[in-house]
């Protein structure tokens, strides 16, 4: 069982009102998941994973300043021998008055070009350095540990320092054999994309080579882990036209989600696997963020994801004890959970199985459902009669809390 927490807003926020402060927060649902039977709840203990934006602001052209004394008078012309003083000028000449400069005035600023002069070796350098800045200024900052995420001081400390307008969060509990390791633990990037991923690909092993063979080279390569999640990350990126591009739409990378889970859909099937997989999985470039809950099944829930908006995610008393505030029409914050950092049922609505959420740049949230052979149209009685059970025993959430663990949380704060 992961859990895994996105928050994108108009406005940074500090890392610590998300991950450390609230009394549900990532941390806490790292040893305590209300959204687990009361009687299994396993720890998330195998690591765990920060990815933010930070852009940089971007230098100001180079300039010099504008003089800001006003300028001297010209000195008087000296007489010619034998003419008098009051003919040393011409007839029109008049007395020297000073034009202002107006103040603060930037068309008196002289523009510098830092490339001025320079032979064509150094100036290819420097244009190659400025171009990679820019990228660097375009990708995600990452911080893992393999140590439980509650007992890592560093994460305390930096969470009270950092502040971004989009973060990534995951906690790890690991489905696979092998000691833990920091190139398994979540997000992943690459290049200004991250990758997140809560649930399982089901007998990954008998489509990894399939899944490889599929890749580029670069792709192929990649991989810093052996995870099953980090293998779906690189199809992903397979599945659009240039994972090095500068910026995409978000219909591009809506399309390339739903490639990647028909990809992995068909490797399966023509690998013979007939147990589901639970694919809940989100993206971001930054701008756009892209998270599913699916599962490859008509008569199974998938793993619990929620989303909560609102204009602030404040504390509104002492203890950790937050809610997301709705003060007017506008969708300031937006965040997707696996499970809720409060439980103001108000506050979260429960995403249906095998639907697609997208958060576009200007803050519109879009529900998509995901519709192949596992789609069961809201009409059908089916839909209501989804069995929690598969993802109960694998361990991955099995929607709002259970109302012994709401009893549990109301009590504690009482």
């Amino acid at each position: 069982m992961c859990r895994f927490l996105v928050y994108k807003g108009t406005e940074p926020i500090q890392l610590s009102h998300l991950v450390t402060r609230p009394k549900h927060s990532i941390i806490n649902q790292a040893f305590e998941s209300k959204l687990r039977m009361p009687s299994s709840r396993p720890m998330n203990a195998d690591g765990f994973g920060i990815g933010w934006y930070d852009p940089l602001p971007t230098p100001p052209t180079l300039t010099l300043p504008r003089a800001t004394s006003i300028p001297a008078p010209p000195e008087p012309t000296t007489p010619l021998e034998g003419q008098h003083p009051s003919h040393s000028h011409s007839s029109h000449s008049q007395e020297y008055i000073p034009t202002p400069v107006p103040p603060n005035d930037p068309s008196q600023d002289i523009k510098v070009d830092p490339l001025a002069g320079l032979d064509q070796t150094s100036v290819e350098i420097l244009k190659a350095r400025e171009r990679e800045r820019e990228l660097e200024n375009e990708r995600p900052c990452l911080f893992k540990s393999i140590h439980p995420a509650w007992s890592n001081a560093n994460l305390t400390r930096l969470a009270e320092k950092i502040r971004s307008a989009l973060v990534f969060a995951h906690v790890r509990a690991s489905t696979m054999a092998g000691a833990p390791s920091e190139d398994n633990c979540h997000p992943w990037m690459f290049d200004k994309l991250m990758w997140m991923h809560n649930g399982e690909i089901n007998e990954f092993r008998k489509i990894k080579r399939a899944v490889q063979q599929s890749l580029p080279e670069e792709l192929f390569l990649y991989p810093s882990g052996y995870t099953d999640s980090e293998w779906a990350f690189m199809i992903f990126l397979s599945k659009l036209k240039d994972p090095h591009a500068r910026s995409f739409s978000h219909v591009e990378l809506r399309d390339a989600m739903m490639e990647t889970i028909r990809f992995i859909n068909k490797l399966s099937k023509e690998a013979g696997i007939t147990g589901p997989s639970l694919m809940n999985f989100v993206v971001t470039d930054g701008e756009t963020v892209v998270a599913t809950r699916y599962i490859s099944s008509r008569t199974s829930e998938a793993s619990s994801l929620f989303f909560s908006s609102g204009t602030s995610f404040d504390e509104y008393q002492e203890g950790g004890l937050y809610r997301m505030t709705k003060a007017d029409k506008r969708e300031n914050i937006i965040m997707i959970a696996s499970e809720p950092l409060t439980f103001e049922r108000s506050d979260w609505m429960e995403v249906k199985t095998n639907t697609m959420i997208v958060i576009t740049p200007k803050m519109n949230l879009l529900q998509i459902p995901i519709i192949d052979e596992y789609w069961v149209t809201p009409q059908d009685p089916a839909a209501l009669t989804r069995s929690r059970d598969f993802a109960i025993k694998m361990g991955f959430g099995l929607g709002f809390a259970s109302e012994q663990a709401r009893k549990e949380d109301v009590s504690a704060s009482a």
